[in-house]
């Protein structure tokens, strides 16, 4: 896996984890079809986040991983699967290295702008 280039391996894990995304999204919907709340979306973001957390951990504590699999795993397949994961997993980062200002703003930021950008988004593809 070490001779391909960590684009393609993004791409890649990014297919798999779209794909993951789409299928345990659907699954929860067609479990819960009548649920008033996002469930899915729920379940895949609270997943992802687990998910990122177990590899992170593993990459900290064992360097379990090498950095293209790591890329295949952290921004291809979970990344795809949900950013939401990423976004956690930086905030935790800043934190854990005592940025918590920082870590604060982010998660400002990334709230902030992105229902803003997304009302922005859904009035403009409105018209």
């Amino acid at each position: 896996m070490q001779s391909l280039h960590p684009l393609l391996l993004a791409g890649l894990g990014g297919f798999v984890g779209s794909a993951g995304r789409y299928a345990i999204g659907g699954f929860v919907h067609r479990l819960l079809p009548f649920a008033a709340f996002p469930v899915g979306t729920l379940v895949v973001n609270v997943a992802g986040c687990f998910l990122i957390g177990v590899v992170a951990g593993l990459v900290d504590a064992r360097q379990l991983f090498s950095p293209d699999l790591r890329v295949f795993l952290m921004v291809g397949v979970l990344g795809g699967f949900t950013t939401f994961s990423s976004f956690a997993y930086e905030t935790l980062a800043l934190a854990r290295d005592a940025s918590f200002a920082r870590a604060a703003v982010n998660i400002a930021a990334q709230v902030i702008l992105g229902l803003t950008a997304a009302w922005l988004g859904y009035a403009a593809g409105r018209g």
